[in-house]
C-alpha cells in the first residue's frame, strides 16, 4: 500500500499572513476512507449540516478567523443539540442573506472551533504526518540567473522530507494537490517534471515518490480541507525562533494548536541517519544555497 501526501498552501496572496506556507498531511492509503468518514461525521456533529450545501467547506480561514474565536466566547459552551440547531440556522441565513441572531453567531463560532479541534484529533488517530515549508512574506526576489522553470526551494524541501519518510516506511507515495487554476497547475507540473527528470536529486526521489501529481478540488476532498486547516495553523501558530521564524503569532491559535502541530509533524532521519529532520522547515531565502 502507498501513502498520499495531501498538499495545500497558505499566505500566497501576500496580504496579511506572515508567511507563505506550503505543505500538507501524509496518510496511508488504507486509512484515507476511514479519515474521510470521520471528517464527514465531525462536520455533521459540529454544524448539524454538510457545509457544501451552503457553498462553503472546512478551511482554516473559515474555522479559525478571529471572529470565530470572538463569537465562540460570547457564551458558555452550548449543549450539542442546541449548538447544531443554531449553527445550521446560521448557515441557512448567511446563504440566503438574512442576519443571524446572537445565539446563531455564538453557535457557529463554537462549532468552528470544535471542527478544527476534531480535525487534529482525527489526524492523530489516523497517524498522519505533517510536512510544511514556511517562507517569509516578501522574501527576496529571484536573481537574474534564476530559471523561472526551476522548482522552488520550498517544494524541494517538502519532497526531500517526504522521500525520507517513504524510504523509512518502504512505501511509495503520491502527491495530491488542491486544484486552483489550470494554468498555474500546469506550470507547477512542468517544474516538477524538470526536477524529477533533469536533476540528480530528483531522479533519486522517484524511487519512492510518484513524479506525477494528482489535482483534486478541495470542496470534494476532505483530506485537502484538513491540510488547509493545518497549514493555516502553521502560518499563525507555529514558530522556530532559533532559526529566524519569529513573526508574531495569533495567540489563540498558538495556544490551542501549537503543541498539536508539533505532535503530528514528521520527525525522522535524513541521508541515511546522518541527522534528524523535522517536517516543518523554515526557508528564509528561496534562492541562496542550502
Amino acid at each position: 500500500m502507498s501513502y498520499l501526501l495531501f498538499l495545500d498552501e497558505s499566505g500566497h496572496d501576500h496580504h496579511n499572513m506572515p508567511y507563505e506556507v506550503r505543505g500538507g498531511i501524509a496518510l496511508h492509503a488504507g486509512r484515507v476512507w476511514s479519515f474521510v468518514q470521520g471528517m464527514r461525521e465531525l462536520e455533521q456533529d459540529a454544524f448539524g449540516e454538510e457545509l457544501h450545501r451552503f457553498g462553503t467547506e472546512l478551511k482554516g480561514h473559515k474555522l479559525l478567523d478571529k471572529d470565530r474565536f470572538k463569537w465562540a466566547a460570547q457564551e458558555s459552551p452550548l449543549p450539542a443539540i442546541a449548538r447544531r440547531e443554531h449553527a445550521a440556522a446560521f448557515l441557512r441565513k448567511k446563504h440566503t442573506g438574512q442576519p443571524p441572531t446572537r445565539n446563531e453567531f455564538t453557535a457557529y463560532g463554537q462549532a468552528s472551533l470544535i471542527a478544527a479541534r476534531g480535525i487534529f484529533r482525527l489526524l492523530r488517530e489516523h497517524e498522519a504526518a505533517l510536512f510544511a515549508s514556511a517562507v517569509p512574506k516578501g522574501a527576496a526576489k529571484p536573481p537574474p540567473t534564476h530559471n523561472p522553470e526551476d522548482l522552488r526551494k520550498d517544494y524541494v524541501f517538502l519532497l526531500e522530507w517526504y522521500f525520507y519518510f517513504l524510504a523509512d516506511k518502504q512505501q511509495s507515495g503520491l502527491l495530491i494537490m488542491d486544484a486552483i487554476d489550470q494554468s498555474d497547475d500546469r506550470r507547477l507540473v512542468r517544474r516538477l517534471e524538470r526536477y524529477f527528470t533533469l536533476t540528480q536529486t530528483g531522479r533519486e526521489r522517484v524511487r519512492w515518490i510518484v513524479p506525477s501529481p494528482l489535482f483534486v478540488a478541495s470542496a470534494m476532498a476532505y483530506p485537502i480541507q484538513a491540510a488547509d486547516v493545518v497549514i493555516y495553523c502553521v502560518n499563525y501558530g507555529f514558530r522556530l525562533p532559533a532559526r529566524g521564524m519569529d513573526a508574531p503569532v495569533r495567540q489563540g491559535i498558538a495556544d490551542e494548536f501549537g503543541s498539536l502541530l508539533a505532535g503530528i509533524q514528521w520527525i525522522g532521519q535524513g541521508q541515511g541517519g546522518s541527522y534528524t529532520s523535522y517536517g516543518i522547515v523554515y526557508v528564509p531565502d528561496l534562492f541562496q544555497s542550502r
